[in-house]
């Protein structure tokens, strides 16, 4: 989702990927960036969002529930641009304005280009900014001859710029950047299919005598739990599990991260499935757990169960692999929190990192058990940017709890890569 085009030049790259199959969503103006996410999140897996408008838009509604891959417009994408220039034009880099650009960014491409000017003329792009904005702080600065032309992120800006006579650019998606993209999406998606195979166990109380009567004879108890027992593994089956009794009134169905993610729409309704209707009236409570193992997924469940059933008669709940619990399932207001070891709490007060991200860290280091982890290993097993991951190293790396161990470099001409020994038990 972007302009159109810079939907265009994402597009035709990503096409040449058989991996991709490309829908893509061009807005003229920031008013339509919510309604096109409300229409059409639930019908793709990833979001590629070029520029800022879209991606910081998504992140200030907070209501995209599928992954999404920012792009700015930085690196290969300004280098491409100021090379454009430098063929066509005489002006110095002090003589352009910039918009919707950090201005950290812009001096970095400056010192690697060798430049030992500072970007002069920079407006950053923020929420709430329009372009009518954008265009008047191009043309009053062009007008007072303090600058010679304009570098531009807005497709219209620059359209309406040259109308007025001022020579403008238009900062579009290198392709080296799209390509890097593409391909973090790619391992993403790979990681994505690895853990919606996790183990999931759904583990339920039921209640049998939904109609008790003054006198019932173990015959007919006995019947009536075969009755609900042959429901139960009818609806076993269509979330393709397996069922186990767990005890006196406890029943758990052993399924996938992916089927449960499915039935409940992504973790946020109980099930409308006409088998589970044929039970729903019997269930008590229902604890779901996510696990790396059948034991932890069991384990797991056992607490989302105690959780619920501290809820009240029907609740639902889920306790996730990262310690994660969320639910009530199918209520108007759900709540996520984590449950974690005062130690995880004592080095999220002395960091920035959150101590659900710092349990999730703290299992995806035991869970690959080797010697180090650099920023862009850990950015994949936690499903986020390099960048951010970098942060939380470099974090960690401050208050003692991650030591550089090595450099590694992925290509000859490519930076190094620091890896990290990770110590979160460390006093």
């Amino acid at each position: 989702m972007g302009s159109a085009d810079s939907v265009e030049v994402v597009r035709n790259i990503a096409e040449e990927y058989q991996d991709f199959e490309c829908r893509s969503f061009a807005f003229r103006d920031m008013s339509e960036i919510i309604p096109l996410f409300q229409v059409h999140d639930s019908e793709v897996d990833m979001w590629i969002l070029p520029g800022r408008t879209a991606y910081l838009t998504a992140q200030e509604w907070g209501k995209v529930t599928r992954p999404m891959f920012h792009m700015p417009y930085k690196g290969s994408s300004l280098y491409k641009t100021l090379c454009e220039i430098f063929y066509t034009q005489s002006a110095r880099l002090t003589e352009i304005s910039f918009d919707s650009v950090l201005y950290d960014d812009l001096k970095q491409v400056f010192v690697e280009m060798g430049i030992a000017d500072e970007p002069t003329y920079v407006r950053p792009f923020a929420i709430g900014r329009t372009e009518e904005a954008a265009l008047n702080y191009h043309y009053d600065l062009w007008r007072a001859g303090k600058t010679k032309l304009a570098v531009t992120c807005y497709p219209e800006v620059k359209k309406r710029l040259t109308a007025l006579g001022v020579p403008a650019y238009r900062v579009l998606p290198a392709r080296s950047a799209v390509e890097s993209v593409l391909n973090l999406m790619l391992r993403t998606a790979e990681m994505q299919t690895a853990r919606e195979a996790q183990i999931a166990v759904q583990l339920l109380e039921v209640d049998a005598l939904i109609r008790p009567r003054e006198f019932q004879s173990t015959d007919e108890l006995f019947a009536m739990e075969m009755k609900l027992t042959q429901k139960l593994i009818t609806y076993a089956k269509t979330v393709q599990g397996a069922l186990k009794t767990a005890g006196t009134g406890r029943f758990a169905i052993f399924t996938t991260r992916g089927m449960v993610k499915k039935l409940t729409r992504d973790f946020s309704a109980i099930p409308a499935l006409e088998e589970f209707e044929q039970i729903n009236a019997s269930v008590l409570a229902c604890g779901i757990g996510i696990g790396l193992s059948a034991y932890e997924a069991e384990f797991n469940a056992t607490k989302a169960l105690m959780t619920a059933k501290e809820r009240g008669r029907g609740t639902w709940m889920i306790f996730f692999e990262d310690k994660t619990v969320v639910g009530p399932l199918g209520a108007k207001e759900q709540i996520t929190y984590g449950y974690s070891s005062e130690r995880l709490q004592s080095i999220s007060k002395q960091t920035a990192v959150s101590v659900a991200t710092l349990s999730r860290l703290s299992s995806v280091w035991h869970k690959l058990g080797q010697p180090g982890i650099n920023a862009q290993e850990l950015a994949l097993q936690l499903q986020m940017l390099p960048r951010s991951a970098r942060r939380i190293l470099q974090d960690l790396e401050r208050v003692g709890l991650a030591e550089v161990i090595g450099e590694e470099s992925p290509s000859p001409r490519g930076r190094p890569r620091k890896r990290y020994k990770i110590n979160l038990e460390r006093e």
